[in-house]
């Protein structure tokens, strides 16, 4: 037994010996590579367990917010997107969600125009709820870090929304820093690295709740279904039953498209009863919709006979006006530097569709203007807001009239006057966004440490406020969202006076 077991030995150890006998050279010219591989292994597993622990420090008040829990109340929030205009008509449509499922709405800030874009839902090709809201919310951090962080609130006027109790509302800041469990308002230091750590921990925590993880029980519930799949109602009576719009056969084929459209009513389906009612937040992608082919290309919700709060709210949502500060800019505008009754001429040149459509964009403008020369009046007083510089106006209509003194007089607004920059600095010192909602007791983080922020962009905002004062009427952009903005303005007489 003995020999065997030696006999064995001696051939496992002759073996072993021969083979290095046979390749010395080959497993030396791989060390380097071994050590390589195993210093990007070890590093590559330090940063995953890293990134572990800080996603279990980041979804311990997850389970859920202690802070929040407290409030014993229920939350709303969503992706808006694309230009100032279409977060806007979102944020209206959030409000009434909201209203129906009796939650408070996270109120999110203006993002930067087309940032964040949602594609086209009539051909079925849009980022999908999780990806809209991850995108939006790492906009936001972008936003926080470079102070350019404004409210929607601090823009739009919902002092007789919230004074009314017609609804309940909290600022993002606010919702986002009890949630996270930072201040995110203060997410600056002098020490790079930590500022890097902080940031990275909120784009963690915005991963979780953007339901990129899934939803958490009783904690967040995220609404996956969008403009492809669902159109939602509010007492039609025809909950599950399919939408009239429907992708086309050729459409189908073309991008091999599986989608049905089917119309949700959203009481039901995320109500009391429902799997989403117990989540503490409950979180959209996309709340914005448009008339599509005899349907809403998301919401349609248009009256609740009924609901009368909601009925209510459906009125009041129509229009929200702009808040005090720059409707009273755009007023003084119009009283000292125009000083004269004058036309508004809104003329979108440069963005998207309406870069290849110049001349029908200026017709109806010479056809307006050939009108009022024929009363005598001169010289026409014209403002003009448009995204085409100055600069460049010498080979446009613009240039003619601009060359033309004695018939018309132009005016213009820009990012640099005085009227301007001290109309942000107002606003900026109101703090609307932090008035208008929730902030509890000993919460007094946001902005009181901070670097004072940049002043917000709000060029856009004033010229509205200026074309509503306009008495000799106004020439709009066809198919601009921010021509029918102007217009909605005019129809509800915000201006006082018209000049």
């Amino acid at each position: 037994m003995e020999a065997a077991n030696l006999n064995r030995a001696n051939r496992w150890k002759k073996r072993h010996t021969h083979r290095f006998s046979v390749f010395p050279q080959s497993l030396l010219t791989l060390i380097p590579t071994l050590l390589v591989l195993s210093l990007i292994f070890f590093l590559s597993y330090k940063h995953f367990v890293s990134d572990f622990l800080q996603m279990s420090r980041i979804s311990q008040p997850l389970q859920c917010s202690s802070q929040l829990e407290a409030l014993g109340d229920k939350f709303i929030w969503y992706a808006p997107h694309s230009g100032f205009s279409n977060q806007l008509s979102e944020f209206k449509n959030a409000i009434l969600m909201a209203a129906i499922l009796n939650r408070t709405l996270v109120i999110p800030p203006v993002l930067d125009h087309h940032a964040v874009a949602l594609g086209s839902c009539p051909k079925f090709r849009v980022l999908s709820p999780k990806d809209l809201r991850l995108s939006v919310w790492n906009h936001i951090i972008e936003l926080i870090r470079g102070r350019r962080y404004i409210s929607m609130a601090d823009i739009v006027d919902l002092s007789e929304l919230v004074s009314t109790s017609a609804i309940r509302v909290i600022d993002f800041r606010v919702f986002v820093s009890m949630w996270c469990g930072m201040e995110i308002d203060c997410a600056y230091s002098e020490d790079s690295e930590k500022e890097l750590s902080m940031f990275e921990n909120l784009r963690q925590c915005g991963s979780l709740l953007s339901g990129n993880n899934g939803n958490w029980n009783k904690c967040l519930y995220s609404v996956d279904e969008d403009c492809r799949t669902t159109v939602w109602t509010y007492q039609k009576n025809e909950d599950g039953v399919l939408d009239s719009f429907q992708p086309d056969e050729q459409l189908k084929n073309k991008k091999n498209l599986s989608f049905v459209r089917r119309r949700q009513d959203i009481y039901k389906s995320l109500g009391p009863g429902s799997g989403a009612a117990s989540a503490t937040v409950l979180a959209f992608g996309s709340l914005f919709t448009a008339p599509y082919k005899g349907s809403e290309s998301y919401i349609d919700i248009h009256d609740a006979p009924r609901d009368p709060h909601t009925e209510y709210l459906l009125k009041k949502i129509e229009f929200l006006p702009f808040v005090p500060e720059i409707m009273s800019a755009g007023k003084e505008f119009a009283l000292e530097t125009v000083k004269a009754p004058f036309l508004c001429a809104q003329l979108r040149l440069l963005d998207g569709q309406f870069k290849n459509h110049w001349e029908a964009t200026f017709l109806r403008l010479k056809q307006q203007l050939e009108s009022l020369k024929q009363t005598g009046l001169h010289p026409v007083h014209i403002f003009v807001m448009t995204d085409l510089p100055i600069g460049n106006w010498t080979r446009s209509y613009l240039g003619n009239l601009v060359r033309d003194s004695n018939a018309f007089k132009l005016f213009v607004l820009r990012e640099e006057d005085e009227l301007v920059k001290r109309t942000a600095k107002k606003l900026v010192a109101a703090g609307y966004g932090l008035k208008f909602g929730f902030v509890p007791e000993g919460f007094d983080g946001i902005g009181k440490h901070c670097h004072p922020p940049l002043l917000p962009d709000i060029l856009l905002y004033i010229e509205e406020a200026v074309c509503s004062c306009a008495s000799l009427g106004f020439v709009g952009t066809a198919g601009s969202t921010i021509a029918e903005s102007i217009e909605l303005m005019r129809k509800n007489a915000v201006c006082l006076f018209k000049v």
